[in-house]
């Protein structure tokens, strides 16, 4: 959920990626949240969902206090029917976690301040075992291996905004 970039010619300060990972685990955030208070899911997908939304929730809240006043506003979703079949729920889970993985890997080396780097991995590392945990779920019907790769992909901001508004979840 992080992604850093240039604007004129000046470089995305930590606010910047800080934000736009705040956008992300709002994202995400809701869509758990969603998926739990729908009452459709069962079994491990059950389990899975509301752990996540745990997760994701104090994602949320340790992203809002490092920012404090700085922080963007939560936006709007509609997250189309997704979280309300199990099938598709999983499948949706799967993108958003191995898109989040990708952004906090693409931003990482862009974080100035120490700190916010070691909280913006230790975040990392969570969304890494969430991806793990819905492709376990999901292979156990033959479907992604946990760790597919050796090595992950590190997206840019640019290509995190495509795939997430490519879903059209974010609506206002």
């Amino acid at each position: 959920a992080l992604a850093g970039s240039t604007r004129a010619g000046k470089a995305t300060s930590d606010v910047d990626i800080l934000n736009f990972a705040l956008t992300l685990e709002y994202l995400e955030a809701a869509f758990y949240a969603e998926a739990v208070s729908g009452g459709k899911l069962s079994g491990e997908a059950k389990s899975f969902a509301a752990t996540v939304a745990k997760h994701e929730a104090a994602h949320v809240s340790f992203l809002k206090g490092a920012l404090g006043a700085k922080a963007v506003k939560k936006p709007t979703f509609d997250f189309k029917g997704t979280t309300m079949k199990q099938a598709t729920f999983l499948k949706t889970a799967m993108v958003l976690e191995d898109t989040g993985v990708s952004a906090y890997a693409g931003a990482a080396p862009m974080i100035a301040d120490k700190k916010t780097l070691a909280a913006a991995l230790s975040v990392h590392s969570v969304e890494a075992r969430h991806a793990a945990w819905v492709r376990d779920i999901l292979g156990k019907g033959g479907a992604p291996l946990p760790a597919p790769a050796a090595f992950g992909p590190a997206l840019s901001k640019a290509q995190v905004l495509k795939a997430v508004t490519g879903t059209g979840f974010i609506t206002g």
